[in-house]
């Protein structure tokens, strides 16, 4: 029968620290650094605790927010991500890098990122959400390189969202398609971008890259991969076109374009619209049609993906297939501001 296997001399010892009962009743201390060899730190157990503070105290400088930000683009995680999340991800990174960038991983506690949502981005709270979650991938780094033992950031209740309540009534948004097609090509391509996403419900980045062969007339369909599928999981959409749809359908094909491009959406040289090219043409046109009395009250490109939601509930009595689960959709998308229902006999 084996030795009794003996476990105190482990308690309160620092992470990645082992205890080693030897047999004439001494415990020697060791430490295993990340990617090296283990270390003997002798018998007395304070003196041990020491010695490893000191090796962290020096390499948690080499592990800052900042470090891991590097690390995480190196990583098949974020090679996995889409082009829209690596962009949004660069964006939320400098607020985040200006005030926790010089910070060792091991030091930030669920106290700091409280202030950080509630003190730092007190005047951006879901902004601040944002760059939280993309702490925690961080923070999901240093746990996997053994510099901390949990993640922070999941013991904090992120700020209150108020989830968007409206969307662009038809007129309002016929008036406001009308004023993009008087402007120049880069508005006129801005409307017709905004009446394909109230027609179809797609979002941007299913159709930004939309090219000539997925819009079939012959079939009245238009062919189009679903975005934020789980997993790796791939999910086709074939849209009907219907008599507003197949018009615009029409308008699309018969813009000019170089002979050896087929995406349907370019801007005025002919290549591809790009994803910061249609932000910055959009939120211009927002701030010009507000000053200029079109519209009253600002709405963004996803509302549209809400106006469609909505209208197709209005004519149709029910939701469309938007995400597998149809409540998802209700809570999101349906801006519906009256409940109809029938009576019974």
């Amino acid at each position: 029968m084996g030795r009794r296997r003996e476990r105190a001399s482990g308690f309160g010892l620092l992470p990645r620290m082992e205890a080693r009962p030897r047999k004439d009743g001494k415990i020697t201390y060791r430490y295993h650094p990340v990617g090296g060899k283990p270390v003997n730190l002798g018998t007395d157990r304070e003196e041990a605790i020491r010695q490893v503070l000191g090796v962290n105290a020096e390499a948690n400088l080499q592990g800052s927010v900042r470090d891991l930000w590097m690390l995480y683009q190196k990583t098949p995680k974020w090679a996995d991500l889409k082009p829209r999340t690596q962009a949004d991800y660069l964006q939320y990174s400098v607020k985040l890098l200006e005030v926790m960038g010089d910070v060792p991983a091991a030091v930030i506690r669920p106290t700091d990122i409280a202030r950080y949502l509630r003190v730092e981005r007190a005047d951006a709270p879901v902004r601040g959400n944002r760059e939280i979650a993309l702490l925690s991938n961080l923070m999901n780094v240093a746990i996997e390189r053994g510099e901390i033992d949990s993640n922070p950031c999941k013991q904090i209740k992120k700020n209150s969202e108020k989830a968007r309540t409206e969307a662009p009534a038809p007129e309002e948004l016929r008036t406001f398609l009308e004023w993009l097609f008087r402007g120049g090509p880069a508005r006129r391509m801005l409307a017709l971008m905004a009446e394909f996403a109230a027609l179809a419900g797609s979002r941007r980045v299913e159709f930004l890259d939309l090219q000539t062969p997925q819009i079939d007339l012959d079939g009245g369909v238009i062919r189009l991969m679903r975005a934020k599928q789980h997993g790796s999981s791939k999910k086709a959409e074939n849209i009907t076109m219907g008599p507003a749809m197949h018009s615009l359908a029409l308008r699309l094909l018969a813009l000019p374009r170089p002979d050896t491009s087929l995406h349907v959406f370019i801007n005025q040289r002919g290549n591809p619209l790009s994803e910061s090219g249609f932000t910055t043409g959009w939120q211009r046109a927002m701030v010009d049609a507000l000053a200029e009395g079109v519209i009253q009250r600002r709405f963004t490109f996803h509302d549209l993906r809400a106006y469609y939601t909505t209208q197709h509930k209005e004519r149709y009595g029910a939701l469309p297939e938007l995400h597998a689960n149809t409540a998802t959709t209700a809570r999101v998308y349906d801006r519906s501001k009256i409940a109809k229902r029938h009576s019974l006999g």
